[in-house]
């Protein structure tokens, strides 16, 4: 079943913003028309046997690595959308360092529009803070605000110089965006491979200090409490990071963080294989920096489980480790790594995955809302409890650069929904 008009599926343990139920819920024309108990399928209507899973608002990606335009050899907007869906995700932000550089308005549009022609999540484009990604000139951001941007940033590069990202955070706050940044010194990062400790000094590795990070995390909370703008940090890392964030809420700035799968489950220990599987921006830290931000996300001071998806072609990865390019695949693992490696309870871990990344996404009109009659209809349906391990040649994204593999993993989708019609059934993409 792909595209029918009438859908029910019955007996999900249905988690929301407002909590967890037993539930039927009857979805019609991409919307929920009905969640009660002991409903009935009619003739024709598509059924679903939900017992014993998680029905939940579909999942939001705050900061995926689409490739397309320029990079269409290791991703593109269809073979990303699709292993989001598989992932559970009905919507992601897609970051804008592609080739040309989501800088202007076409570049927005020709993203945007790739995602509507896959149809398999709703493909929301960022746009740069800065032109071209180079740091020297801010964008129009009017004119991206206007074509529908909602959160800008470099990824990839940190904005080094600090009045210009003070006049990026002064025209966010008149326009009602938000800057996310990625936080990295670059002075203190040259030529680094790994994390700068114990590790890193045995194997003789250039490190990357955690002090790159937290400076300036330090710096744009302080650009924050000067100009009132809100600002996002995309993939904290360090321990210190996450405390300089505890405190900026603390004193009611609008601040909100995300971690990803990666910077929750790994350690820069797995680096003594030399395998660039495992590098990554910003590295791979301490089991003391895992456990703090395992402990940022339980107590609501990172927002938002984040994938930081980003393809890479196998011959790029096989590279020695100081030329190959960081990153890794995230999106059909998060569901998998979180449940496996997170104390939290599964609504909290569902709400970092949903509601939350889908307010500060700015798109929470539409997706992460509640299981409620009148909503749209952008769902999940996972199975908790299932154990299972990667197997590379299953993906759907292009790339296989998962460092997940042989890693335990638990809790599965089985079923996504985008405006009522399934995009995954049974664990496999509809198209």
């Amino acid at each position: 079943m792909t595209d029918s008009t009438s859908l029910l599926i019955t007996g999900a343990n249905v988690i929301d913003a407002t909590g967890e139920r037993l539930a039927d819920v009857r979805i019609a024309d991409g919307t929920i028309t009905d969640v009660a108990t002991g409903l009935t399928a009619a003739d024709g209507e598509h059924h679903i046997d939900a017992a014993g899973l998680t029905l939940t608002p579909g999942f939001v990606d705050l900061h995926t690595h689409l490739r397309e335009p320029g990079k269409e050899e290791a991703e593109t907007i269809e073979t990303g959308s699709r292993a989001a869906a598989k992932g559970g995700y009905t919507a992601v932000v897609a970051m804008p360092n592609t080739d040309p550089t989501q800088d202007s308005v076409s570049v927005v549009d020709f993203v945007r529009r790739q995602g509507q022609l896959a149809g398999l999540c709703d493909v929301y484009p960022s746009g740069s803070i800065t032109v071209g990604r180079q740091g020297t000139q801010l964008t129009p951001f009017g004119e991206l605000s206007e074509a529908g941007v909602k959160l800008f940033t470099d990824d990839g590069n940190g904005v080094q110089d600090a009045l210009l990202m003070r006049r990026a955070f002064e025209y966010a706050k008149g326009l009602g965006v938000t800057m996310a940044q990625h936080c990295e010194v670059e002075q203190l990062t040259g030529g680094a491979v790994m994390h700068e400790g114990d590790c890193c000094s045995h194997l003789g590795l250039p490190g990357w200090p955690s002090l790159a990070e937290e400076l300036m995390v330090h710096r744009d909370i302080e650009l924050v409490r000067l100009t009132g703008a809100p600002a996002h940090f995309l993939h904290l890392s360090t321990m210190k990071s996450v405390e300089l964030v505890r405190a900026a809420k603390a004193d009611g700035l609008p601040v909100t963080a995300e971690a990803t799968p990666h910077h929750i489950s790994l350690t820069d220990e797995l680096l003594r294989s030399y395998s660039a599987i495992y590098k990554v921006n910003p590295p791979l830290r301490t089991m003391d920096d895992v456990t703090a931000v395992r402990e940022g996300l339980r107590d609501g001071t990172i927002d938002a489980v984040a994938t930081d998806h980003a393809p890479h072609v196998p011959e790029s990865k096989e590279q020695p480790l100081d030329q190959a390019p960081p990153g890794m695949l995230g999106l059909e693992t998060a569901l998998g790594v979180c449940i496996a490696h997170l104390d939290m309870p599964l609504v909290d871990i569902v709400a970092a995955l949903s509601w939350k990344p889908a307010a500060i996404a700015g798109i929470d009109d539409v997706h992460g809302r509640p299981v409620a009659v009148g909503e749209p209809a952008n769902l999940t349906l996972f199975d908790a409890d299932v154990s299972w391990e990667v197997v590379p040649a299953e993906l759907a994204s292009k790339s296989r650069n998962t460092p997940f593999v042989g890693v335990p993993l638990r809790g599965r989708t089985t079923h996504t929904i985008l405006d009522g019609t399934l995009t995954v059934e049974n664990g496999t993409p509809t198209r």
